[in-house]
């Protein structure tokens, strides 16, 4: 059950890199978490360790986010004591496969626009109206570099993460009149699964992305959501693009 004097925070993917960084973070900063995923072994052990680090209580919910019947199952009829959802982050997305358009796999496409913009589309779509309803609220949209440059390959995950900052950007204006903050974070390398997931578990393959330089960590980006909700509430850091010091642009880094 939540402690009703604890703010509560929602973070989808939880389940590895900077949703289940973030969802520490915001336990650690006194949130109870709500945090959702596919990946039921790796919620519970999650929402155990934030359990006993911290005082904050989470409630794990296993589904995925591509189904708006399953975001309106889990998210439209959470127990009363979780409804009052003060911060939502939309991390739950993926990069599959890296070719040049004409030899893409379908199902590869169909994964990250069902992930990357439905996904969120839902679960905002679900969550949103309490926001309004109570006149606060701080939705965070997990972006990437992706979303500003094209590269070589990357078409359809780029194309998708154009999609989410101009969803950023809609959604500022559509909300900002309700008092609900809208922040769009863009990373660039982050060493997580996501050169795994990409790659189709290629690990050889995407060990060499992170290869030669110190890249971003999932921590890293916690670290900006805490500095975005740590700011004086007439304050909306509305956009953020990070990077480690060693990237220049999307496909440029120095490499030792």
């Amino acid at each position: 059950m939540a402690k009703k004097s604890h703010p509560i925070a929602l973070v989808t993917g939880a389940t590895s890199g900077i949703g289940r960084a973030t969802a520490l973070r915001l336990g650690h900063m006194g949130y109870n978490v709500i945090i959702t995923g596919r990946r039921s072994e790796r919620l519970v052990a999650l929402s155990q360790e934030i359990e006993k680090e911290t005082k904050s209580h989470t409630l794990p919910l296993v589904f995925d986010v591509r189904s708006f019947e399953e975001v309106q199952k889990h998210l439209g009829t959470l127990p009363s004591e979780w409804t009052d959802i003060e911060v939502l982050v939309n991390n739950a997305g993926l990069a599959a496969g890296m070719e040049p358009l004409q030899d893409g796999l379908v199902d590869d496409w169909e994964r990250m626009i069902d992930t990357n913009i439905k996904g969120l589309l839902y679960v905002t779509k679900v969550v949103s109206p309490r926001m309004i309803a109570r006149g606060r609220g701080h939705i965070f949209n997990i972006g990437s570099i992706a979303g500003r440059e094209v590269y070589p390959s990357g078409n359809v995950y780029c194309a998708t993460k154009h999609a989410v900052d101009a969803l950023s950007k809609g959604m500022r204006i559509d909300m900002h009149k309700y008092g609900i903050k809208v922040t769009q974070i863009a990373p660039g390398a982050v060493e997580t699964e996501f050169s795994l997931v990409r790659f189709h578990d290629d690990t050889a393959r995407a060990e060499k992305v992170y290869e030669g330089y110190t890249p971003l960590t999932g921590d890293d980006i916690a670290s900006c959501i805490e500095a975005a909700l740590r700011l004086p509430d007439n304050v909306c850091l509305a956009d953020m693009l990070v990077l480690p010091k060693a990237q220049g642009s999307s496909r440029d880094f120095y490499r030792k």
